[in-house]
């Protein structure tokens, strides 16, 4: 199979040819991301590879689909970027990567809340201008803490299990409610207005769907626990940003760890460096001292990008050769 590869970076490039030596793929690069401009790139192709920030809309998908592309193989597991009425009209086969690896999300949730409450980003800043004083550096122990998971799928259970061995207390929220879970972590699930007064820390992980759009919104962080802090490592449209700053700027929240944003199109993945940052919410939210901002690597490690490549080769095979890959399938 011949497949248009967009928004491609070094590392998925590396990851995608170790894998694609078990299937032999014909695999065509494209850097740009897949938008109504650069559709036409994939004219000939049946196959086009996208990721998380690609703009699948109506005209991107009537143009591939005139091009003669058939399949969209997205190499991550949200879909909520892709216009799926216009690809089940047009007959296009949508496949995703339901999972691949919850420990690489997982441990990046915690390693954002590790140095944010250490303050390690201010801390190594210090050092580097010989700066070794202590004062505005303290944090708090995890032990103890009450610590809230909003979503207990495979990536939630494997944040919780983590906390749990930082001897901390857990409440979960979850509308597919995981008795066995509960029972090993001596996790408690209650409503999500519950979790949010009483956790010292909120952890999300759910997909971004019409229900969840700004499930952290005003009147929510209102009603978390004055000093708490928020983290996120699932999508950036779960959080509504302005709302997020004014709670920082009142000292309502303590703090948050964000790994996505829910205007990273076009911002992350991308070297910005010698230019001005056009987007003043994402500007003024990187002025507080207590938020730290990763640019989407949560998923970034070895183990997950070869699952990734390896899952998404095996979908453009199988629908090549009509075989099972209802498990990735999304429309």
């Amino acid at each position: 199979m011949r497949v248009a590869m967009f928004d491609v970076h070094r590392y998925d490039r590396a990851s995608f040819e170790a894998q694609n030596q078990q299937f032999g793929h014909e695999l065509v690069y494209f850097e740009p991301r897949l938008t109504p401009l650069t559709a036409p790139l994939a004219q000939g192709f049946a196959c086009v590879c996208s990721f998380v920030n690609d703009q699948l809309n109506e005209t991107t998908l009537r143009t591939l689909h005139a091009g003669g592309v058939r399949h969209i193989a997205l190499r991550c597991a949200g879909y909520n970027h892709v216009d799926l009425d216009t690809a089940k009209a047009l007959g296009l086969i949508v496949t995703r990567v339901p999972e691949y690896s919850p420990y690489a999300v997982a441990e990046h949730a915690v390693a954002l809340l590790l140095a944010l409450n250490r303050k390690l980003h201010r801390a190594h800043n210090r050092i580097r201008d010989n700066n070794f004083s202590l004062d505005g550096l303290v944090g708090f122990d995890l032990h103890g803490r009450t610590v809230g998971v909003v979503g207990t799928g495979k990536i939630g259970a494997a944040f919780a299990r983590i906390m749990r061995g930082f001897g901390c207390r857990l409440l979960g929220y979850d509308v597919h409610q995981q008795a066995t879970l509960a029972a090993e972590l001596q996790l408690s699930y209650v409503g999500l207005d519950e979790l949010l007064s009483q956790s010292d820390v909120v952890s999300l992980h759910v997909p971004l769907v019409p229900q969840t759009h700004y499930l952290i919104n005003a009147e929510r962080l209102n009603r978390m626990k004055r000093g708490a802090v928020l983290i996120n490592t699932s999508r950036g449209g779960l959080v509504d940003t302005r709302a997020l700053i004014e709670a920082l700027k009142h000292g309502q929240l303590g703090g948050a760890g964000l790994d996505v944003y829910e205007e990273e199109e076009g911002i992350f993945f991308e070297d910005l460096g010698e230019q001005i940052l056009q987007d003043d919410v994402l500007a003024r939210l990187l002025t507080f001292p207590n938020v730290l901002i990763t640019s989407h690597q949560a998923f970034l490690t070895a183990e997950a990008l070869a699952n990734i490549a390896h899952s998404t080769l095996a979908s453009i095979r199988a629908v090549e050769q009509n075989g099972d890959y209802s498990y990735t399938r999304v429309c």
